[in-house]
């Protein structure tokens, strides 16, 4: 079984900052991509950024240029550096990652239980 535990929501300014943390723990032979999805009330999950085994990165087009998604491999963590937040990036931000558990297995799609980040009018 794997984790996902997700860490640093909470409230921001308008024009603040702040860190998404993310630690995968288990049965874990290897992590290939990890990401962070959002969701608001009503709207599908969405990707905000993604970074793949190798480092490519992907961003989606609201949040380029102010947020940075950066990983540890070794210790199987994935951080979201949010910066210049706006009312529109208020939501729940869900950690993603792709896990094989063991060699003889394909890997699978876990995700951590949610932070939500509120960022006021």
């Amino acid at each position: 079984q794997v984790q996902l535990v997700e860490s640093g929501g909470g409230s921001a300014q308008p024009g603040g900052s702040l860190r998404l943390s993310c630690a995968a723990s288990g049965s874990i032979f290897r992590v290939w991509d990890m990401a962070w999805f959002r969701q608001v009330p009503g709207k599908q999950r969405v990707r905000v950024a993604s970074i793949a085994g190798g480092g490519d990165t992907y961003y989606e087009d609201s949040v380029k240029g102010r947020f940075t998604i950066s990983r540890d491999t070794a210790k199987n963590v994935v951080q979201l550096q949010m910066n210049s937040l706006t009312p529109e990036d208020t939501a729940v931000y869900y950690c993603y990652a792709q896990v094989r558990t063991s060699y003889f297995r394909s890997a699978e799609d876990y995700w951590g239980q949610g932070t939500q980040v509120t960022v006021p009018f």
